[in-house]
């Protein structure tokens, strides 16, 4: 199936949500070798949850510098996490991901 820019720009923010959800990817590092993703693009793909009332936030470690902690989905607003767990072969190959 050929996917559009808005399906995989879906998909793509579903995944790290997911990633950083199920802590298998919880800071940009982890989410870069996850995926494949260059750091802007996850970067982006992190800033646009909101835009799906997806609460996702950072939390620094105590006494680290320079952005050292982790992100944590709070609420996934309207989005079911179950449906992405139950349909990762498909997101994961629709994106291209390992």
């Amino acid at each position: 199936m050929d996917a559009s820019k808005t399906r995989t720009s879906f998909y793509r923010r579903l995944y790290l949500a997911w990633l950083i959800d199920s802590g298998a990817a919880t800071n940009i590092p982890a989410l870069m070798a996850a995926t494949g993703m260059p750091r802007r693009t996850a970067q982006d793909t992190l800033a646009a949850l909101a835009d799906m009332d997806i609460d996702c936030v950072f939390e620094q470690e105590d006494g680290e510098r320079h952005n050292a902690g982790h992100y944590r989905i709070r609420d996934w607003g309207a989005i079911d996490k179950r449906w992405i767990g139950e349909h990762l072969p498909r997101i994961k190959g629709l994106l291209g991901y390992p």
